[in-house]
């Protein structure tokens, strides 16, 4: 593992293009181009970018939210696709590592992913929400222990999680334990207001601190114009501002580019991989300062499936500890 490299990354606050998963994805691709022209190794994108998220559930009850629910639908990606190709083709042909969240579409359900292609374009891992939050559950599946996984990269060891998973302290320490180095972290934006951007920034800072590792947050934006678009209501357009917070994280829990509240815009940051030694010589909360005579993480790292390959139905799994001190299970769905 290098300790002593540094690294150029990238934090994109953007808007979607609303309704269309074509135009968001071109919007994509130029940041891709922005960010590579500025010398970004890595760019992070927000959460369930493409198309959009789905701000029609946050404002619109059950009842009502058919119409934008079977839209998204329309508009979602599946993996793979010519979408995945085309940022496949952009992070190869830019030598950039490029995490993307899509709502990914698998026959009859959505997803909130993440993905992770590497700098040769190859699609290093994709993993979706364990839990979606609170309005979120009416639109999304759940995810699977798989996708918690630190994936080696041409910029180092990267893990990812969205929005209120960082509020999840096992999610999290799952990646600590694999020691990564860089933590992309993904909201939605525009959403709640600003005290939603003032806990995010803790949320982040405090993951910087205790996994000692640096953390590039990627937030959306939508413009007036876009909230006006989701809804009428100007009440409910209220709840549609703020809670933007961009911005890249030393491991030291100091801000290496100024949050990014408000537009579109990229938050870039250049990472000394030696200010993770100088963190965990202090506090490693995966090593020295750890207690696993006393505390322990059981993680069920099973990627599920409604069949098993022997035709019998699944059964829980029990674990036992691998060599990276944490839980493996010993069975595995075919």
């Amino acid at each position: 593992m290098n300790f002593t490299r540094k690294v150029r990354a990238a934090a994109v606050q953007i808007s979607p293009v609303l309704f269309s998963r074509q135009g968001t994805t071109e919007k994509v691709l130029e940041s891709i181009d922005k960010a590579a022209q500025m010398g970004a190794e890595l760019v992070v994108f927000p959460e369930t970018f493409i198309p959009y998220y789905p701000y029609f559930s946050f404002v619109q009850p059950p009842v009502l939210m058919g119409k934008e629910h079977l839209r998204l639908y329309e508009e979602a990606v599946e993996v793979p696709s010519p979408v995945t190709e085309a940022v496949s083709q952009a992070a190869r042909s830019h030598q950039i590592v490029v995490v993307l969240g899509i709502n990914e579409r698998e026959g009859g359900s959505l997803y909130n992913t993440q993905l992770i292609f590497d700098a040769d374009g190859t699609l290093a891992l994709k993993r979706r929400k364990i839990t979606p939050t609170y309005h979120e559950r009416m639109v999304w599946g759940q995810g699977d222990g798989a996708g918690l996984k630190v994936v080696d990269t041409a910029v180092g060891k990267l893990g990812a999680l969205a929005c209120w998973e960082h509020y999840n302290p096992l999610a999290r320490f799952a990646l600590m334990a694999q020691h990564e180095q860089i933590h992309c972290a993904q909201f939605p934006g525009s959403m709640v207001g600003q005290i939603f951007a003032d806990q995010m920034e803790v949320t982040i800072r405090h993951h910087a601190l205790e996994a000692g590792c640096f953390v590039v947050n990627a937030t959306g934006w939508l413009s007036p114009e876009q909230v006006a678009e989701i809804t009428t209501d100007e009440k409910l357009q209220k709840a549609l501002s703020g809670g933007c917070c961009t911005t890249i994280i030393s491991p030291e829990g100091n801000i290496l580019h100024p949050p990014i509240t408000d537009g579109e815009g990229i938050a870039i940051a250049d990472l000394d991989f030696a200010l993770i030694t100088k963190r965990k010589r202090m506090m490693d909360s995966v090593g020295h300062y750890s207690r696993p005579d006393l505390l322990q993480l059981q993680v069920n790292s099973s990627q599920w499936a409604v069949v098993s390959g022997g035709g019998d139905l699944p059964t829980p799994p029990y674990g036992h500890p691998s060599e990276e001190g944490i839980f493996s299970p010993l069975y595995k769905p075919g």
